[in-house]
C-alpha cells in the first residue's frame, strides 16, 4: 500500500510539473511577442534620450551647451557685433568684443562668454581683465548694442530712454569727451539720456540737470539749465 501511495503522489507531481511547463512555454512565447512589440519603442526612446542629452548640454554635446544657451549665444553674438561698433569708437579703436562658445573649466557649460580683442597687443583676453574705466565703456557699449539689436528686430522701434548710473569718474578727460559725444549723438537722435554722476566736469556737458541736495530735513530737488 505504501508503495502504491508513493506512485500516485509521484504521478500527481509529474502531471503538475507538466502543466506548469506548458504554462511557462506559453508565457515565454507571450514575453517574446511583447519584446518584439516593445523594440520600436525602445529604439525611439534611445534616440530621444540621446537627443535630450544633446539639448541639455550632455552626452555627445562636446561644448556642454544647452539649446537655451545656444539660442542666447546666437543673440549675444549679434549684440557683440553691434556693441563692438560702439566700443571701438569709445576706446579709440583699441577694443572689440569676441563672442566665445567654448565650454568653461571644470565642466561648466559654454555659449555665453565674451572676451575682448586688444588691437594694441593683438591678443584676445577675458573681459574681466579690463580696467575700471574700460569696463564702464564695455558695459555701456553692450547696453547700446542690445538697444540696436532690439531696434533692428522690431522694425525700428527704439528703446528711447537710457539711464547711465555712475562710472564716469573712472574715465580720463579724452575718453570722457568721446563717451559724451556718443551720448550726445543719441540725444540728438531723439532718445532721452539720463546720467547719474558726481563728476563736476559733466555739469557743463548736460543741458538740463536735476540736482539733488540732501539736508537734515530731507532731500530737495532743483532743475538747472
Amino acid at each position: 500500500m505504501r508503495a502504491r501511495e508513493r506512485v500516485d503522489e509521484a504521478l500527481v507531481a509529474w502531471r503538475g510539473s507538466q502543466e506548469r511547463a506548458r504554462a511557462l512555454d506559453g508565457l515565454a512565447v507571450a514575453f517574446e511577442d511583447a519584446l518584439a512589440r516593445l523594440a520600436p519603442a525602445e529604439e525611439a526612446f534611445t534616440e530621444l534620450d540621446a537627443l535630450t542629452d544633446v539639448v541639455n548640454g550632455r552626452g555627445q554635446n562636446t561644448r556642454k551647451m544647452s539649446l537655451r544657451s545656444y539660442v542666447l549665444a546666437a543673440r549675444l553674438e549679434e549684440v557683440a557685433v553691434a556693441a563692438t561698433v560702439r566700443l571701438r569708437t569709445m576706446s579709440h579703436g583699441r577694443y572689440s568684443f569676441v563672442h566665445s562658445d567654448e565650454a568653461g573649466d571644470r565642466g561648466r557649460r559654454g555659449g555665453l562668454g565674451l572676451d575682448v580683442l586688444d588691437d594694441y597687443s593683438g591678443t584676445v583676453r577675458p573681459a574681466k581683465t579690463l580696467s575700471g574705466g574700460e569696463s564702464f565703456l564695455a558695459s555701456l557699449s553692450l547696453a547700446l548694442g542690445l538697444a540696436d539689436v532690439v531696434a533692428a528686430e522690431t522694425g525700428g522701434a527704439l528703446l528711447d530712454t537710457l539711464f547711465v548710473d555712475e562710472g564716469f569718474g573712472t574715465l580720463d578727460a579724452d575718453t570722457l569727451d568721446v563717451v559724451m559725444g556718443v551720448l550726445d549723438e543719441l540725444r540728438a537722435g531723439g532718445r532721452v539720456v539720463g546720467l547719474v554722476s558726481h563728476v563736476e566736469e559733466l555739469r557743463q556737458r548736460i543741458p538740463t540737470r536735476l540736482r539733488v541736495r540732501k539736508a537734515r530735513t530731507g532731500s530737495t530737488l532743483r532743475i538747472e539749465t
